[in-house]
């Protein structure tokens, strides 16, 4: 993580898994774990963090922790297409209760925007991390995190992948390249699949 927040992280898309890990593993990477991930975003009744490109996860990591972010797309091109931002900023803490952290920000007058899961595979090498994630009615995809866009350029090739394919957005934007919009949507559930906001 720099300095100043901003992520240095890249996804690429529709990936094979066992194909993944067994280059993670020649290449000297080290298997974490297996999670299931689920979380809410929020934000305030009239949407102005969404209109920022912004938004508050408070995130069930699967591993025991609970993680509490701000987060903001810097430099996005529109809220939905599928063109690369500059980058991401996020400033996370941790916190020990999902559902009474969850409480304080809905007393303060914060609404839920959905509610989603995915599958997290965590691979680490050195500084790097290695995130394999499945959503709901997404093909997998792998995100490089490390301290530098040269890192991520290095161990994307190691990988067999294509930098120039790299994509600098949310998940929110992955689900956009399938003419989906998360904004729409209450909940993004394995069990429940894609459901929409009542009017």
């Amino acid at each position: 993580m720099a300095n100043n927040y901003e992520e240095i992280e890249a996804k690429f898309l529709n990936i094979n898994i066992e194909d993944i890990e067994k280059k993670l593993k020649e290449n000297g990477a080290t298997k974490v774990g297996e999670y299931f991930q689920k979380w809410v975003t929020l934000d305030y009744p009239d949407w102005r963090l969404d209109k920022e490109g912004a938004w508050i996860r408070l995130r069930d990591e699967g591993n025991g922790e609970i993680s509490l972010s701000y987060k903001k797309r810097l430099g996005m091109a529109s809220k939905k297409s599928g063109n690369n931002d500059l980058g991401m900023q996020e400033i996370e803490v941790k916190v020990n209760d999902f559902e009474k952290t969850k409480l304080i920000f809905e007393t303060l007058g914060f609404t839920i925007k959905h509610y989603a899961e995915k599958k997290r595979i965590r691979w680490t090498k050195e500084e790097t991390e290695f995130d394999i994630d499945t959503y709901p009615e997404l093909e997998p995809y792998i995100e490089i995190e490390t301290s530098s866009w040269d890192k991520i350029e290095k161990e994307a090739k190691l990988l067999g992948l294509n930098f120039e394919d790299k994509k600098i957005f949310s998940s929110n934007q992955v689900y956009a390249l399938k003419n989906i919009d998360v904004s729409k949507l209450i909940k993004i559930s394995f069990t429940e699949g894609l459901v929409e906001k009542s009017n």
